[in-house]
């Protein structure tokens, strides 16, 4: 495919063909080397195909191939012309990640690192199909489909302080429980306050590095501070709304005449009946990943301290943020120069609002939303903050991580034979784990390095790097 490059950092795939606008990637030389091999780029150009896209069809540094839409991708429709597809937001609506600080530093809990692991382990349940402390009724069950973080507080699981750090203070207004399949409901019953398998995780990690300090003081960050990352979503649920909106489109699309160049582009029109109908059922997938993640967090505060003996006071654990990955809502960008209300789709793309922009926190006003950039189970993760660039180029958007390098098949190939366990204790770094395979599918090698990621964004004013984690325990599924 042919690319023109526009600076170091973004290259454009040139409108031609069927596409409405060009496609812009964020990458360097090197990505865009290695992109050619995985068909992620004729994503990106079928995506430019889409009624009603604006500006452009974009993709993260941490692009690779996605179903429909290039996992990384970042689109925004007119909300009255365009168009809105679930390959666009992906089967597990609301991947996100959440990021706890406390008063600790690595020093105060490197001997109570093991029990700390495994007592975290046992709390929050991991891999495929797990289920989790909490079981819900019917009708509670469509309370959290309504009221996301708000009924998880609430409950008790939580404080006020986790619903205003959490983006859209954990909760899209537009929820309607009824549009959500009884299949979809079974099974979210009862899997709150679980990780799931796959590249969820939960992580102890410790601030390794500061890169802007007073960014750094505003988000409650030092050298040598111990942290809590959770990487998690809707489960179940989501899959099963993804899932049904699917097919119910890729039916009408068949009946309508409308040329797709990929049939997993299935969408609809936003303001038509099932374009609705799915940004309802996807709003409550949205609400039961805050849920979960917000149960989650509950848990592990209460191991930290009943592992290490310690009051509320002395732990001093408090959410920094939660950003969501997969996800699409409504939004008002500047584009050509004026106002326009958008679908702003964000799939393995994060959130990056810019300093004064309303719909953060009011102490991070000054400096940007936080921006969670997680790693791999061997490297490190970032802490970004928003920036104007990235309002007045991206929507306001940004990388989710270090997007995947192998597929799962070729990295259990690659780890035939080894212990990755072992090779992770080497570096000091404990794991506890599920399933086996899950180790090799997600092993370092699997990803790409997200250093070089937080670089490219960082390097293209989307992002501004404010600090360095490295992980000192994981659990995964």
């Amino acid at each position: 495919m042919h690319l023109e490059p526009l600076d170091p950092y973004r290259w454009q795939i040139p409108k031609t063909g069927e596409m409405r606008v060009p496609g812009i990637i964020y990458t360097d030389a090197a990505g865009i080397n290695a992109l050619h091999q995985d068909g992620s780029l004729q994503q990106v150009a079928n995506v430019a195909t889409l009624p009603g896209i604006v500006t452009a069809a974009m993709a993260m540094p941490d692009i690779h191939l996605g179903y429909g839409f290039p996992i990384g991708g970042v689109a925004a429709f007119d909300w009255k012309t365009g168009v809105i597809s679930p390959g666009g937001v992906g089967y597990d609506i609301n991947c996100g990640v959440r990021l706890a600080t406390t008063a600790l530093t690595k020093n105060e809990i490197i001997s109570h690192l093991a029990p700390l692991a495994d007592a975290l382990f046992q709390a929050v349940p991991s891999g495929v199909g797990s289920t989790g402390p909490v079981r819900l009724r019917s009708a509670d069950l469509k309370k959290v489909l309504k009221q996301g973080s708000t009924w998880a507080v609430a409950q008790g699981f939580g404080r006020d302080s986790d619903i205003t750090h959490t983006e859209e203070n954990g909760c899209l207004d537009q929820a309607d429980p009824d549009l959500v399949s009884p299949r979809a409901l079974d099974r979210g019953k009862n899997q709150l306050g679980t990780l799931g398998s796959g590249n969820h995780f939960l992580e102890i990690g410790v601030v390794d590095e500061i890169f802007d300090t007073r960014t750094a003081q505003v988000f409650g960050l030092f050298p040598g501070q111990v942290t809590v990352m959770l990487h998690s979503g809707s489960r179940g649920l989501g899959h099963q709304v993804c899932d049904d909106h699917l097919a119910a489109m890729k039916k009408s699309v068949a009946k309508s005449g409308l040329h797709l160049p990929d049939r997993q582009l299935a969408c609809a029109m936003i303001q038509s009946h099932q374009g609705q109908q799915y940004l309802g059922a996807m709003a409550c997938a949205a609400n039961y990943a805050w849920t979960n993640r917000q149960i989650m967090l509950h848990r592990v505060r209460q191991v930290f301290m009943e592992t290490l003996s310690i009051s509320p006071r002395s732990l001093h654990m408090h959410l920094l943020y939660d950003v969501c990955h997969n996800i699409a809502k409504k939004e008002t960008h500047t584009v050509a120069g004026k106002k326009q209300v958008v679908c702003v789709v964000r799939k393995g793309a994060t959130r990056a609002l810019g300093p004064g922009i309303s719909g953060i926190p009011e102490k991070f006003q000054k400096v940007g939303q936080p921006i969670l950039t997680p790693g791999d189970m061997g490297r490190a993760s970032y802490v970004l903050c928003g920036t104007d660039t990235a309002m007045a180029q991206t929507f306001g958007s940004t990388c989710h991580g270090a997007g995947r390098l192998l597929s799962r098949k070729a990295a259990k190939k690659r780890g035939k034979g080894r212990s990755i366990r072992d090779e992770l204790a080497k570096k000091g770094i404990l794991v506890r784990f599920t399933g086996r395979s899950t180790l090799s599918e997600e092993m370092p090698e699997a990803y790409k390095n997200v250093s070089d990621v937080v670089r490219i964004v960082h390097g293209a004013g989307i992002s501004r790097m404010v600090a360095r984690l490295l992980p000192l325990a994981v659990v995964k599924g």
